[in-house]
């Protein structure tokens, strides 16, 4: 959506009638803010109109009880409205939390059941500001936007009609000066509005910048990048402060001409008002010019105020335009799969699988080819021949374009989502943590499985000495992404993580590359402990480990080339005997 678009959607009716459509479990909050917002606007004109008559009738009539009275009734007025704003403030807040809370968990829900496709195209960056930051400013159309401009207006009804009942020919003359004030609001908020949609964009920009950086730290300090991204971040930076730098600007125009105006209107009511008073000797109606102070801070204080909650409730709204443009997104996997097996065999089927991550360019050509349950299948190829693909097509993480995919015999469509990838486990060469102790990783907090499963696991495979050996063992914290560890470990944890979840099939993505000797064999011994009898796909650069393979699929740009065991490969003398001798002379030149 551009931006001019998203200007014209920023007050769309039927957006704002989303927004409170999420009002509906809280029904009884809602009422209660909306009867608060009136109290408060009656307790408010209370006050001018015992003050009109303090000053005509008990001071001009020196009667002190009258006095005390009114005094005692304009005390019980400023009470009930200092309890007004407290339960409107915070039954105001309560909604715009409960609203956003309610928001956010289906943002989540929705974001993690989108393709991966949409994770490629998007930005970290501004998806995060999406769920945090957006969320934030919807909370405040109904906390700080939408009541307050309710309640103002409420204030601002009721003191004009108490100011036409108190002295009709001064309201109209406080009357006169509101066009102004009306025009100038006006122009006001049309160019505020631009100027968050601006704001609003900068603030995504700069969170995915920082976000990339700080991600990408290591490669930015490698190679020497520390002042062309400080320049860089300086541009976006400026750009960031300029669009707040506009609604300043707004602010400082639109606030002086609304303080002028209430003053001037202060100045004709006092002029005119005083006339009225020595024209008339018996009219004796001091009070009602001090009444009028009060009732014209209630008419012009609330529509400065109304200005400028309009901008928070502005800003609200093109937050709940990028947020239920996501909730709208149409990038998720169909779950429509009614198979629900636990007991998976293992046995799998590619037959003529095209599939291209981009419309028109395709990475598979039509490849066919077959697992049986239990066997061991290796898959080698150059960068970017397509091993990595068929295992993201294996758990249905991107659609195929045509072709069959099945696991037992059945179509993968035909499982639920959680039944096929409860069945499979991956290994990947980028190992993901989670800043967590090790036994929460491993486990990822699946209550069926305690720290005494994961201890008896990690003996078996092999690694129960190296978690040991770290401060806490199983409970030791690995920090963001797994950084208190190296990459061998990390390799480990992963290896360990798959074991326990007793998958039927066992994908290793290239597990063993970029590792020291020592984790090598620690992996290696794992690799055949948790493989026995299972279905294991390996995705291998090293062709060294691949050796007992049961099958060895050769790929070569997005087509199956040859297909065999090691020996048979060997001896047919083609693409991978070419590999493996490229790769063996390669070693021992090392």
């Amino acid at each position: 959506m551009s931006k001019n678009e998203e200007i014209g959607r920023a007050f769309d009716f039927g957006l704002f009638k989303r927004v409170f459509a999420h009002t509906k479990p809280y029904r009884t909050i809602f009422w209660l803010v909306a009867i608060v917002a009136i109290l408060s606007a009656a307790f408010a004109v209370l006050t001018p109109i015992l003050v009109r008559d303090i000053i005509n009738e008990a001071l001009s009539n020196k009667d002190s009880e009258k006095l005390v009275f009114v005094v005692l009734a304009m005390l019980g007025a400023l009470f009930g409205q200092v309890i007004c704003q407290l339960s409107f403030n915070y039954y105001a807040n309560l909604l715009g939390e409960s609203v956003i809370k309610d928001i956010r968990v289906r943002l989540f829900q929705r974001m993690m059941g989108f393709k991966m496709t949409y994770f490629d195209n998007s930005s970290i960056g501004v998806l995060v500001t999406r769920a945090v930051a957006d969320m934030q400013r919807i909370g405040e159309i109904f906390s700080q936007g939408f009541f307050v401009i309710v309640a103002d207006s409420l204030k601002m009804l009721s003191g004009a009609a108490v100011m036409l009942y108190i002295n009709w020919k001064l309201a109209l003359i406080v009357f006169a000066i509101l066009p102004v004030i009306l025009v100038a609001t006006r122009l006001f908020q049309q160019a505020m509005k631009v100027a968050f949609i601006e704001v609003r964009a900068q603030v995504s920009n700069l969170n995915s910048f920082v976000q990339e950086r700080i991600a990408g730290m290591k490669i930015v300090q490698l190679f020497n990048r520390e002042e062309i991204e400080k320049e860089k971040f300086r541009k976006i930076n400026e750009k960031h402060q300029n669009a707040w730098l506009k609604t300043v600007w707004y602010n400082s125009i639109f606030f002086p001409i609304a303080e002028i105006s209430y003053s001037i209107g202060i100045g004709l009511v006092v002029y005119f008002g005083v006339i009225q008073n020595i024209e008339n000797v018996a009219l004796n109606d001091t009070g009602s010019i001090f009444a009028f102070f009060f009732l014209m801070d209630l008419l012009f204080r609330p529509l400065r105020q109304i200005a400028d909650k309009f901008n928070t409730l502005q800003m609200g709204m093109v937050a709940a335009n990028r947020v239920f443009g996501i909730l709208d997104t149409e990038s998720h996997i169909p779950d429509e799969g009614k198979l629900e097996k636990d007991d998976v065999k293992g046995t799998i089927a590619f037959e003529k699988v095209h599939f291209g991550y981009v419309e028109n360019e395709e990475v598979l050509h039509g490849i066919s080819f077959n697992v049986k349950a239990g066997e061991t299948v290796a898959i080698v190829g150059a960068t970017g021949a397509g091993k990595s693909t068929i295992i993201n097509l294996l758990n249905r993480f991107y659609e195929i374009n045509s072709g069959t995919i099945l696991i037992d015999g059945h179509n993968i469509r035909d499982y639920s989502l959680r039944s096929l990838r409860s069945n499979i486990a991956i290994v990947l060469q980028d190992v993901f943590l989670f800043a967590d102790s090790i036994a929460n990783n491993i486990s990822l907090r699946e209550t069926s499985v305690s720290v005494v499963d994961i201890e008896k696991a990690a003996k078996q495979i092999g690694v129960h000495e190296f978690i040991s050996s770290l401060p806490g063992g199983y409970q030791y914290n690995v920090k963001e992404r797994g950084a208190m560890l190296s990459s061998g470990q990390r390799q480990l944890i992963a290896f360990l993580r798959a074991y326990v979840s007793n998958p039927s099939i066992l994908i290793l993505d290239e597990a063993t590359s970029s590792v020291d000797t020592y984790s090598e064999q620690l992996i290696q011994q794992a690799t055949n402990k948790i493989t026995e009898g299972r279905t294991s796909i390996i995705i291998a650069h090293r062709l060294a480990t691949i050796k007992k393979a049961d099958k060895i699929i050769v790929m070569d740009a997005g087509e199956i080339v040859e297909m065999g065991t090691h020996q048979e490969l060997l001896k047919q003398g083609g693409y991978y005997s070419d590999l493996y001798e490229a790769q063996f002379l390669a070693e021992e030149v090392a």
